[in-house]
């Protein structure tokens, strides 16, 4: 079974345009949570654009204690601390979700757009998921579908590769779409080979996730935005409905 991660990075977004708590965060992971969802995904920003450090720790304390469910806290790791935030580090050692996956995100991004070049940030990264794992928290690494990255990943001691899926996504239906697809196939494959398990994410919905579910590897995909759109329009647990099936 492929996991279902819920991203709700929007709906902190849309709790942030007005004064007060309402979208409550915690409140609509709790639905998700109830109505199937296998785990919460976050993005805390050191410009707290959606998710806060106080979303986080609060989540953190409502899936601790819960069987098979999981927390994911995404962000870069080189993030320091900043007015309220406390640097992505810091927080992950004060809430130790199940899963961190790092990500390589600017100040100025509006989302993330692509995956950590390896390359350049091996060595830099070996420290940090070493202690990331001394936690008891396992590491995923968000990365394109490039197999000389799927090497690196495992050579510096990732658990998990999160695959960045935004290239699948906008050539979905286009001439390249079945090309891009079979570099996934590829890049999933590889990583079970060298013993890495396979997450993926961005821009996934529900015209292109039945054939990115297909990949034998995947083990669990984070979807935000499209999940959120389609429980405004169709309500929460027919969207979570869709995508479980859509996974399964």
């Amino acid at each position: 079974m492929i996991a279902l991660s819920v991203n709700v990075n929007k709906i902190a977004l849309l709790r942030n345009s007005r004064p007060g708590n309402f979208p409550c965060v915690l409140t609509f992971a709790q639905s998700c949570i109830h109505l199937g969802a296998h785990g919460i995904t976050i993005h805390p920003r050191p410009d707290e654009r959606h998710i806060r450090p106080t979303d986080a720790r609060q989540l953190a304390h409502l899936i601790a204690p819960l069987k098979d469910i999981e927390l994911n806290i995404e962000g870069n790791p080189f993030c320091m601390p900043t007015g309220k935030y406390p640097g992505f580090l810091a927080l992950i050692e004060d809430t130790k979700p199940d899963q961190c996956t790092l990500v390589p995100d600017s100040s100025d991004q509006l989302t993330s757009d692509h995956g950590f070049n390896l390359r350049e940030y091996e060595t830099q990264l070996v420290p940090i998921i070493n202690r990331i794992k001394s936690l008891g928290v396992r590491t995923s690494i968000f990365i394109d579908p490039d197999l000389e990255q799927v090497r690196r990943a495992a050579r510096i001691g990732a658990d998990r590769i999160e695959l960045y899926t935004g290239p699948f996504a906008q050539a979905w239906g286009s001439e390249l779409s079945e090309q891009i697809f079979l570099q996934y196939l590829a890049a999933a494959k590889l990583a079970a080979e060298l013993g890495m398990e396979v997450n993926a994410g961005h821009d996934l919905n529900l015209q292109n996730l039945k054939q990115f579910a297909s990949i034998p590897e995947l083990t669990e995909v984070s979807i935000g935005h499209a999940l959120t759109v389609e429980a405004i329009t169709r309500g929460l647990k027919d969207a979570l409905q869709a995508f479980r099936s859509a996974l399964n």
